[in-house]
């Protein structure tokens, strides 16, 4: 046994030397204080760096095919009313959808931003009492109510039972219904009377939109939709105003999901009108992008740029435009995100090179030091035996 702890002792790659052959030096004692304290930055930077991950970012191209775009938006108009806000959004694939409704809710505010109703879009249409029949006489025993659309029905069992639905057969025929007050539902719904209760108000309109994956645009324009020929356009009922201001606030826009630390470059932009009418547009190139989270969880997104312009527009057909406009494209580039964390095998071997690397250049400046000092005393001591 003595045999293999004396083989042991010649493996011994750090000698000890006797403690009467230690000379110590200010100087040394500096250095050890320096390095030390050197030593603990860097071991607080890398532990820092071992705790939180780290982001991959990673550009290949985009070759998905199909599929839907989320939008998810929230804004404010102060100075358009509910009623006479309308959503519409179409694509370069020839989709239109107009007056949408589906997962839309609408906030009225009075001029101080206060939230006075919330409602799911559309007016609604109260139950109608002691109903008309179309041919203008009282229901019979066991009649259903079936209201007339004014000319707009498509076919003979067509019926319009409400403000709403005659609005809509409308807008399918490509009429302007300028005048409800002819209107028999709208008259009973008293649709005028919640207009003219809705001035001075202003709206915040918020939800989502899914839309096809190509490029498009979606807006917001006073007055319902319509669609007549080749041309888009808005009916002007006799109560809008001949201008609108369309100062808004966008709280919220995005393509997709959040991605965690991506902020989107619309959040809280505000726009306040000074042009009497118009158009204002956002141009935005959308880039798909994926996010790779540290524990496996991914989140198939977008982020997106923008460039703005605001269109001023003279009385006249182009009134009808007035509105706030986005428009997107999306980028053949993909951008990748993958959250990575540093292996605590990693930091462990970065530990042991900063104590061994301080340790070691430390050293060496105390050798330099010690040996420069020693030169000196032997030639001050030379020079005065000399």
């Amino acid at each position: 046994m003595e045999r293999v702890f004396s083989r042991l002792r010649n493996l011994d790659a750090y000698p000890k030397i006797n403690e009467d052959f230690y000379n110590r030096t200010l100087s040394g004692g500096i250095i050890t204080l320096v390095a030390s304290v050197i030593m603990l930055v860097l071991f607080v930077n890398e532990l820092g760096l071992y705790i939180h991950s780290y982001t991959e970012t990673q550009l290949v191209v985009d070759t998905s095919r199909g599929g839907k775009l989320h939008i998810h938006f929230d804004i404010t108009f102060p100075a358009v009313p509910c009623s006479l806000l309308s959503l519409d959004a179409r694509d370069i694939s020839g989709e239109e959808h107009f007056d949408i409704r589906h997962d839309i809710f609408k906030k009225r505010i009075d001029s101080h931003g206060a939230v006075i109703e919330v409602r799911q879009d559309g007016i609604g249409a109260p139950k109608i009492e002691k109903p008309l029949q179309r041919h203008g006489g009282r229901l019979a025993h066991n009649e259903t109510y079936c209201g007339s659309c004014f000319g707009a029905e498509t076919s003979d069992d067509e019926c319009c039972n409400s403000c709403e639905e005659v609005r809509e057969a409308y807008r399918k025929r490509g009429w302007g219904m300028t005048n409800p007050d002819l209107i028999d539902q709208c008259k009973r719904e008293g649709f005028v009377q919640k207009i003219k209760d809705e001035e001075g108000e202003g709206c915040n309109i918020h939800g989502s939109l899914e839309v096809n994956k190509v490029a498009g645009n979606f807006h917001f324009a006073a007055g319902k939709s319509f669609h007549q020929s080749t041309f888009q356009l808005f009916e002007l009922i006799s109560l809008q105003a001949d201008t609108y201001n369309i100062s808004h606030r966008i709280n919220k826009l995005a393509f997709g999901d959040s991605i965690p630390g991506v902020v989107n470059p619309l959040d809280g932009v505000q726009w306040t009108q000074e042009a009497q009418n118009g158009m204002y547009q956002y141009f935005l190139k959308v880039v798909p992008t994926i996010y790779k989270g540290v524990r496996g969880r991914t989140i198939d997104s977008n982020q997106f740029s923008v460039t703005e312009h605001f269109k001023s527009s003279d009385m006249g057909l182009l009134q009808s435009i007035t509105g706030v406009y986005f428009f997107y494209d999306l980028s053949p580039i993909k951008v990748t995100f993958t959250e990575g964390h540093v292996s605590f095998f990693h930091f462990l071997t970065n530990v042991c090179a900063i104590i061994g690397g301080v340790f070691t250049v430390a050293g060496i400046v105390d050798a330099c030091i010690y040996h420069s000092q020693k030169a000196i005393k032997k030639k001050v001591e030379l020079g005065k035996f000399g």
